[in-house]
């Protein structure tokens, strides 16, 4: 096997001389897709939650008539456009219902199928981006586990058969980096980087938060790295912008994206526990005639809410977080809405256990990616400070494991704000890791300010992979040692 070796420095991604192992790509894509389409047939059923309005703008897109509605005026139905939720996933679905719409109407019966079957080639294919960014961040065995855990990941299989944009979000995400890093340092890297993002941002606005994150992809000089880093910002607000002007044209105000951010703030500030609570109009805005005036309302209210007590704010971030990051159970609960005969209490509780199992022991496993593998010859400085890291992420583990809350929102949090610094004896971490880490601390970032739920952090599952299978790798201090990082 040929494996990767440097020609300067850890730095240096693009030097990098590796076997492409297009063979592993294709072979963990197939093995991914697989039970996806099992999920997809067999699970699917009428969208419910948030999900009824992606599949609603979806037919609409579909049929000819644009991210929209019908309503009753004077007993006559009036075309209103919609930006509440963000268009790109309902995009998605339309492409889906317009090309294949009929095919898998002649196949399954109904074109419902399409929706799941398309999430379960995303979710096929994001195994396959797993591998191939993770071969610029370690060695070639370990890329392999990498995908493969996404792959074989329950709760990602379980979402095929769920409505909900976090799939595409996450795809997008890791092709982003994907892109950045494998073409690094060139224009190429940085247009197709800029493209996928802006693409990412129209199926989730806060996926703009990772265009900073394109700087660490790229060599150094920093002032280089910056301009790339603008240049693939810029493409990437280049790809929303037309849908803004859509907004500003067609709406009652101008919007980047989508309306529901103000929305979001509000619920995350008037709420006890940090979790999602229905808005009413007696929480603050009785008389709004768009959505564009109804998010500025609601934005307004939650800026309010912060100033009034900006402590009991902040206090509830760690619920926020817990609820993001501490169990997976959002998949189940879908599922379960739209077929309870299907789901009595006994396999519904089954299920949740399983899936916050294996996303509990994912988060333990990923923060040892952070901890460096040493030995004696390494450096008694670099034993001890590692030996440290070790037992404290292994403590908490337990910690959260035995506890009636499970608390793994520190754990989640803590381990990449540890990876990014330089610790004598830490394993090297280069673009990637840089990247990763930083997806998920925006990630933490967005919930921690508007409010958390379980099914967000499957936008950052796919990071989490590639850090778990880069546990315990062999540190580095210099350039000829950041070779035993590929071991």
């Amino acid at each position: 096997m040929n494996r990767p070796k440097l020609t300067s420095g850890p730095e240096s991604v693009a030097a990098f001389r590796y076997s492409p192992d297009v063979a592993f790509t294709v072979t963990v894509v197939l093995v991914a897709l697989l039970p996806r389409l099992f999920v997809a047939i067999a699970w699917a059923h009428e969208p419910v939650w948030d999900g009824h309005y992606y599949d609603f703008g979806a037919e609409r897109i579909a049929a000819g008539f644009g991210y929209s509605e019908d309503v009753m005026v004077n007993g006559q139905p009036v075309w209103k456009p919609w930006s509440h939720y963000p268009v790109g996933y309902s995009a998605f679905l339309a492409a889906g219902y317009a090309t294949c719409g009929r095919l898998v109407e002649w196949l399954f019966g109904s074109r419902s199928y399409v929706a799941p079957l398309g999430n379960a080639l995303i979710g096929a294919l994001t195994a396959g981006a797993v591998h191939r960014l993770a071969r610029y961040f370690m060695n070639p065995t370990r890329a392999r586990i990498a995908g493969a855990i996404t792959a074989l990941h329950p709760g990602l299989i379980v979402y095929t058969a769920v409505l909900m944009s976090e799939p595409l979000t996450a795809f997008l995400l890791v092709t982003t980096g994907w892109t950045a890093v494998a073409w690094r340092g060139s224009v190429r890297g940085v247009l197709l980087a800029g493209v996928i993002l802006g693409l990412a941002t129209l199926v989730r606005p806060s996926a703009l938060l990772a265009a900073p994150l394109l700087v660490v992809t790229q060599p150094r000089p920093w002032r280089k790295a910056l301009l790339r880093g603008t240049a693939a910002t810029i493409l990437c607000l280049a790809v929303v912008l037309p849908w803004t002007a859509r907004n500003c044209r067609v709406m009652d105000g101008c919007a980047l994206v989508s309306t529901n951010a103000g929305w979001n703030l509000a619920i995350g500030a008037l709420s006890d526990t940090g979790r999602f609570v229905a808005l009413r109009a007696k929480d603050g805005c009785p008389v709004v005639t768009g959505q564009v005036q109804q998010d500025r309302c609601w934005g307004e209210v939650g800026r309010r809410a912060i100033a009034r007590d900006p402590w009991s704010w902040a206090a509830k971030i760690p619920q926020k977080l817990a609820h993001t990051f501490s169990h997976e159970s959002f998949a189940i609960e879908y599922l379960r809405e739209a077929d309870p005969h299907a789901w009595p209490e006994a396999r519904r509780v089954a299920g949740r256990d399983l899936l916050s199992f294996f996303h509990r022991l994912l988060l333990a496993t990923a923060a040892l990616a952070v901890v460096g593998r040493v030995w004696r010859d390494d450096g008694w400085v670099r034993m001890m400070v590692q030996g440290v890291l070790l037992g404290a992420f292994a403590a908490l583990a337990l910690y959260a494991f035995r506890d009636d809350y499970h608390p793994f929102q520190y754990l989640a949090v803590l381990a990449p704000l540890v990876g990014l610094l330089p610790l004598p004896g830490r394993p090297w971490q280069g673009p990637v890791g840089r990247y990763l880490f930083g997806l998920i601390l925006a990630a933490a970032a967005t919930h921690a300010v508007f409010f958390g739920d379980d099914r967000y952090h499957l936008v950052v599952t796919p990071a989490y992979c590639i850090l778990a299978a880069a546990a315990l790798r062999k540190s580095y201090d210099s350039e000829r040692d950041a070779r035993l990082s590929w071991e």
